[in-house]
């Protein structure tokens, strides 16, 4: 498989598993090119015509020109240097890498993230939230998180990849959105009654087993386990956490209970405040099973070969 068909079978992945929906992100994305089509001179000129097809800021091809052979892929949650001389080792040892994959983003993925981060206003939108709360309330994060990210050294890890000839691409987004969908379509099928359920439920998916087994698996970070789980909402696609302030609203549009990757302390106090649920999955886990779905879509009908590193661990569902 060709690196280009790679990038497209996860992107369609992606799509497919979008928590806004297929014909939604569609409909994005053609009302992009519309947008496009009416920029003339420098503006067209700076644009950047992947995300006519790719609505996924942080998930690109940073390094490569498509047309690689892609047989054996290292595959860590983060990429940096190390990671990418670890990969030159063991191609001096005679175990040929043909690609070095991130979850996390990098390079002018890492630059952009903030960008992603929109999509979550249109997933509250889904979940009962109004759309003008959504979006108002996330104006502010995601000029926070831009303002964040201005100061960092984008281009570190991907000017390394250049420099070693090792083709390089990160499937943040992407990889969420898999597991995301996967874990909402569980808990609306199986409807666990109370949070103790939502442990169990998820302590029965091999990712968040081997966690459990390694000291950081799922709990309950606000509630107690006898508590009733109610709706719940499984936040962990758009980029970064979003707005403090949206706890509210969701209580207000039916939510009693999130299921996310992580939760910062002011997240987690303004959750309490609004009698919210948290049940916390863990992050590397989580960022595992996207990962892994990603790849069973990837992989069907080709022999590819995923090496572990940096927190990644490789399980199949095919």
């Amino acid at each position: 498989m060709k690196l280009s068909e790679f990038y497209r079978k996860a992107l369609s992945a992606a799509i497919e598993n979008d928590p806004r929906g297929k014909e939604f992100v569609e409909q994005e994305l053609a009302r992009k090119k519309k947008d496009f089509e009416k920029l003339t001179g420098e503006e067209k000129e700076n644009f950047d015509p992947e995300s006519l097809l790719n609505p996924y800021a942080d998930s690109k091809m940073l390094y490569g020109t498509g047309d690689e052979e892609i047989k054996r892929v290292l595959v860590g949650i983060d990429i940096d240097v190390s990671e990418l001389l670890l990969a030159e080792s063991l191609r001096a040892k005679g175990r040929s890498v043909d690609l070095v994959l991130a979850h996390h983003p990098e390079g002018r993925a890492y630059a952009n993230l903030y960008n992603v981060m929109n999509m979550q206003a249109d997933i509250l939108h889904r979940f009962g939230v109004p759309i003008n709360t959504a979006e108002a309330l996330m104006e502010s994060r995601v000029k926070e998180v831009e303002r964040k990210l201005m100061p960092a050294n984008h281009s570190k890890t991907v000017d390394a990849a250049r420099l070693l000839n090792i083709p390089l691409i990160c499937l943040h987004t992407m990889a969420d959105n898999m597991v995301a969908t996967f874990l909402q379509q569980n808990f609306e099928d199986k409807k666990p009654y109370t949070l103790d359920d939502v442990i169990t439920m998820l302590n029965e998916i091999p990712e968040y087993k081997v966690a459990k087994k390694e000291s950081f698996g799922p709990r309950i970070l606000i509630g107690s386990k006898n508590r009733k789980a109610g709706k719940i909402f499984v936040d962990m696609t758009g980029g970064t956490e979003g707005s403090k302030e949206i706890f509210s609203s969701l209580s207000l549009s039916g939510i009693n209970t999130i299921v996310g990757m992580h939760l910062s302390e002011d997240h987690r106090k303004e959750a309490e405040k609004n009698n919210i649920n948290v049940v916390i999955a863990g992050h590397i886990a989580s960022d595992n099973l996207g990962l892994n779905l990603l790849f069973d879509q990837i992989s069907k009908g080709d022999e590819i070969e995923f090496l572990e590193c940096s927190g990644f661990r490789r399980v199949s569902r095919t």
